[in-house]
């Protein structure tokens, strides 16, 4: 009986690594797992909590129909080689609180995440989900010296389609056939653009009279507090963690999509030096274009209000760190 030697397998699978195994975390680490886009590196500072949901997703793999490798570890050296990282890590919002009340806490837990993690990854593309959103892919870029195509905040998708499932409800149509853009800030002055949100390329203009549109932009605005007053221990993490999903997929596939994110702005809609909300062009390299809409005026000064609160928050959090 003879054997016929082989050179090792070559192949190196794509590994993302999630900072933070929070709910969140957990759940985006299932999306990926079970879409089968990448092996998960899930990593906590609370020992036990990233294993212990790293075993329980392994022992689903069977069911789910998938191979992929789940790890959970406190040890940065474990993420080492992820072609992308996210950064969920950070204090969720509790009833009564604003996004930016998180501001100096999880200003200083992204810094060190995203120091750590470039160590380990230095070719790794970067996600911020941890609010004050903006404000935190700001300070992740700053901490990893990236170029900013490299560094991005997931906001829109998640306000987009807060939007979308709100105008599906209210016109009774399913969210297949609705398309919603929202720039902005993730937060209170975030900007819903019922011009470019749509029903089969109808825009809701034409659907909606302008009280039930303003309802909806409301409701989209406040999208998130009103989950957090309805759960009271805890914020959104399914919705978050599809939208994160959404943004792996795309870079790791390279899709090319045309996505809501938050992206650095070089003189686009008139702002430098801060990462908000637009439409982006998404894919292996990170956030390839931005796309220029023509806003309208009172569009671009509900933008440029958006950006001056970032603005804030940016000079706020250098200045505590």
């Amino acid at each position: 009986m003879s054997t016929t030697s082989h050179a090792p397998n070559a192949c190196t699978p794509t590994r993302v690594a999630i900072i933070g195994s929070g709910n969140v975390g957990s759940t985006l680490a299932q999306r990926i797992a079970e879409r089968n886009l990448a092996n998960v590196v899930l990593l906590d500072i609370v020992d036990g909590r990233p294993q212990g949901v790293a075993l329980d997703l392994l022992e689903a793999r069977g069911i789910e129909g998938h191979d992929r490798q789940i790890v959970g570890t406190t040890d940065y050296a474990m993420t080492a080689g992820s072609d992308v990282v996210v950064i969920t890590a950070g204090l969720p919002r509790r009833p009564g609180m604003s996004r930016d009340d998180l501001l100096k806490t999880n200003a200083a837990i992204v810094m060190e995440a995203a120091q750590k993690a470039i160590a380990q990854s230095p070719n790794a593309i970067f996600i911020v989900v941890t609010n004050p959103l903006d404000v935190m892919t700001y300070l992740a870029w700053k901490a990893t010296g990236l170029p900013p195509e490299r560094v991005m905040g997931m906001a829109g998708i998640l306000d987009s389609a807060r939007f979308q499932t709100f105008i599906a409800l209210e016109l009774g149509v399913s969210t297949a056939d609705v398309s919603a853009m929202v720039m902005g800030s993730h937060g209170d002055l975030m900007v819903p653009l019922p011009r470019y949100s749509t029903v089969n390329g109808i825009p809701i203009t034409e659907l909606l009279d302008a009280d039930t549109i303003a309802r909806l932009v409301h409701r989209t605005r406040n999208g998130g507090a009103e989950i957090v007053e309805l759960m009271q221990t805890g914020g959104a993490y399914y919705a978050p963690a599809s939208s994160t999903c959404v943004m792996v997929e795309t870079i790791l596939l390279n899709k090319s999509r045309l996505l809501p994110i938050a992206s650095y702005l070089r003189g686009e809609y008139r702002l430098r030096d801060i990462f908000i909300g637009v439409p982006t062009r998404l894919g292996c390299g990170g956030a390839e274009s931005v796309l220029e809409l023509q806003l309208s005026d009172s569009e671009l000064k509900e933008l440029h209000s958006s950006a001056a609160v970032v603005r804030q928050g940016i000079d706020r959090a250098m200045a505590l760190l």
